[in-house]
């Protein structure tokens, strides 16, 4: 089997006259490879799902949304916004809610006016939601019941916050003093409904999405209208590249599936206010015709049920969410047939998951990416063939994208070195609203400053090593948490792992780790530790290995909270 190199499969896609050709433009003063037929704004995206009337384009319990309807309830929030609202181009308007319909037409209604969409984490408590509305300078907030509960305090140190729409609420929000039912907002939606006129430029403001906050307080990473239209066509480049590479490969020859239509079926698994559950899954299902099937919350038996009862097929989120799918005792009793492709990222995969995958869905088509909210979600991709040939990988960039590995003083190292992660292109966002330090200090001539501790091979293939804030660094020895974290889910009865530092006088650090057991498997500290000192050098086997009951936390994005884990266990 000849599988076509990645060169070869670029240049035919990004060929003069193709989908994916690309132009140089001028971003902020910096030559940048663009997409040429890449939408140009939000609002063009929502106007040509139209022509998908006919397909459901959204699912949540027992109500399907199709694409018309969806759009014609953007369309009249839409005028709301302008008229009852006054929400003019560049006006933040804020959304506070878990994942519902109403969060969808919500988004898409302000962004179809060239309004800058602020989601906010529904996680945080009411005070950090008071940040983010401040921060922002929003003037409209969209939320659910139970995040009006919690703002409803706050309220008061607002007065910027012109409007609160509640959408999914009780009768007893009615009592709610400044609340508007997100219902009564929108009204009568006609049979007929056009947007209301605006004129919105590539380059005009599009998003606020905050940073995760792991490290002090939140950052709105201020995104333009290319962003997130760029991480639209970057994806439908990522899926032709490794359909290309990937069509003679008996692997993966496949399971197309029971599904008698062509569309994509995406189980939702992540929130909308995370650049993945925005950019990479609302926009460009509604930009490609797929359908959305939210859950109300993650749970993999309820996961299974629905794969099977929508027929999905795709899914995904992050790494532990696959594994417990693949885990739950309900995994042998569905109808699984449909899914065509399994999808992750948010946090590192170990690569025994790659291997669980295709003995548990034979021939169905892996995948694994890498990107940041200050990425507007996609950098790299990794499926299909190449994900089978390095699953350790995150893939290669995709072609309008540059990346770099540098050194501590920015100097760019050779091949295969291990350093932080740099990336550029027309998908990294302008700065940090708000925060020119902070943009100054993350973003250097058009590069972003990941963070990441990462290498890159000689195809051009990113391994990310670790993130630079979590390694170790243990009598002068570099300990990638990953690696070790890897080498962990090899053992049958891991099902999540994390490595974290513990404090030793003399040594600086020393390798610790916290493991949840998969149900109906045990396992020891000194059968795990074994298990490690197997695989990797003395000095990277954990001293000590706490096993936790629950799945480990994480942040929305996906990322273990190991500050939390160390404030637990070690008192930090």
């Amino acid at each position: 089997m000849t599988v076509p190199s990645i060169a070869d499969v670029t240049a035919a896609l990004t060929a003069p006259g193709q989908m994916f050709e690309m132009e140089e433009v001028a971003i902020r003063g910096i030559p940048t490879r663009t997409w040429k037929q890449a939408p140009r704004s939000l609002r063009a995206v929502l106007e040509s799902s139209r022509t998908f009337d006919g397909r459901d384009f959204l699912v949540f319990e027992d109500d399907h949304f199709s694409f018309d309807a969806h759009f014609r309830a953007a369309a009249t929030l839409a005028h709301r916004l302008v008229n009852d609202f006054r929400v003019v181009k560049g006006d933040r308007v804020a959304i506070a809610m878990r994942n519902y319909p109403e969060w969808s037409i919500a988004f898409w209604a302000a962004a179809s006016v060239g309004a800058v969409l602020v989601p906010l984490n529904a996680w945080w408590t009411g005070a950090e939601l008071e940040y983010g509305l401040e921060d922002s300078g929003a003037t409209v907030v969209f939320v659910d019941q139970e995040r009006l509960e919690r703002l409803q305090p706050h309220l008061a140190n607002l007065p910027e916050v012109r409007a609160v729409i509640v959408a999914r609420a009780a009768d007893r929000a009615a009592a709610l003093a400044g609340a508007l039912h997100f219902g009564e907002v929108v009204g009568r939606v006609e049979d007929e409904v056009d947007l209301p006129p605006a004129e919105i430029d590539p380059e005009d403001d599009a998003t606020i999405f905050y940073t995760s906050g792991t490290t002090g307080r939140s950052k709105g990473a201020l995104g333009t209208q290319r962003n997130i239209c760029t991480n639209l066509w970057s994806l439908g480049f990522a899926s032709s590249r490794a359909t290309a590479r990937s069509a003679d490969d008996p692997r993966l020859a496949a399971t197309a599936g029971t599904r008698t239509s062509d569309q994509n079926v995406y189980l939702l698994s992540v929130p909308f206010f995370h650049a993945t559950g925005c950019h990479s899954i609302l926009v460009a299902n509604l930009a490609f015709g797929g359908e959305i099937v939210i859950m109300h919350k993650w749970e993999p038996g309820r996961a299974l049920e629905l794969i099977e009862r929508e027929r999905v097929t795709t899914f995904g989120g992050v790494p532990a969410m696959v594994w417990q799918v693949l885990e739950h005792p309900d995994f042998a009793k569905r109808d699984i047939s449909s899914v065509k492709s399994i999808g992750y990222g948010g946090a590192p995969a170990a690569p025994e998951l790659v291997r669980r995958i295709e003995a548990m869905f034979p021939g169905r088509t892996p995948s694994n990416g890498y990107g940041l909210t200050e990425t507007s979600s996609v950098t790299t991709l990794n499926s299909g063939v190449d994900y089978l040939r390095k699953p350790q990988s995150v893939g290669v960039p995709v072609a309008v994208c540059d990346v770099k590995v540098v050194d501590p003083e920015g100097q760019e190292l050779a091949l295969g070195e291990v350093g932080e992660l740099w990336i550029k292109g027309p998908n990294v966002v302008k700065g940090y609203f708000n925060k020119p330090e902070a943009t100054e200090a993350t973003f250097t001539d058009g590069w972003l400053h990941s963070g990441d501790i990462a290498r890159i091979d000689e195809e051009g293939f990113v391994y990310i090593v670790d993130r630079a804030k979590d390694m170790i660094i243990r009598g002068g020895e570099n300990v990638y948490c990953v690696e070790v974290e890897a080498a962990l889910f090899e053992h049958p009865a891991v099902s999540d792992a994390a490595v974290i530092g513990i404090p030793h006088e003399v040594l600086g650090e020393e390798v610790g780790a916290v493991v949840h057991v998969t149900p109906l498997q045990t396992a020891t500290e000194d059968e795990l530790r074994a298990h490690v000192r197997e695989r990797l050098a003395a000095f990277k086997v954990p001293v000590r290995i706490w096993f936790y009951d629950e799945p480990l936390p994480r942040n929305p994005a996906g990322k273990i909270l190991k500050r939390e884990l160390r404030h637990q266990l070690l008192g930090e």
